[in-house]
């Protein structure tokens, strides 16, 4: 079974920048498609990012030019480096995958889940 856990989370300046990562532990971790998604406090789940197994990628509005997602197929690891950080991003982040292959941010959508990674801007 797929197993997702997010690290590189903590506390960023206004303007600053971290690195995300997800590890997966399954196998077939180039089968899925791989997102990442955002929670903060007293506000609905929403996505961020989310990368096809043909590398095709989709990311929301508030984060276009600023985050990028990538993988490292080798390491079977899930980037989110996430630039020019403002308030609003902060949050708690979790990655999650799926196997349908749909360039999609619903979070209804997605079977697994990592526990997340909390990412505070100030």
């Amino acid at each position: 079974e797929v197993q997702l856990v997010e690290s590189g989370g903590g506390s960023a300046q206004v303007g600053g920048s971290l690195t995300l990562s997800c590890v997966d532990s399954e196998a077939g971790y180039s089968r899925y498609r791989m997102a990442w998604f955002r929670q903060a406090p007293g506000k609905e789940r929403e996505g961020v990012a989310v990368r096809l197994s043909d590398g095709g990628t989709k990311y929301a509005d508030s984060v276009k030019g600023r985050f990028t997602i990538s993988k490292d197929s080798v390491k079977k690891i899930l980037y989110l480096q996430t630039n020019s950080l403002k308030p609003e991003d902060t949050g708690t982040y979790y990655c999650a995958a799926d196997e349908k292959q749909w360039l999609r941010l619903v979070p209804t959508e997605y079977r697994y889940w990592g526990p997340g990674t909390q990412v505070t801007v100030s």
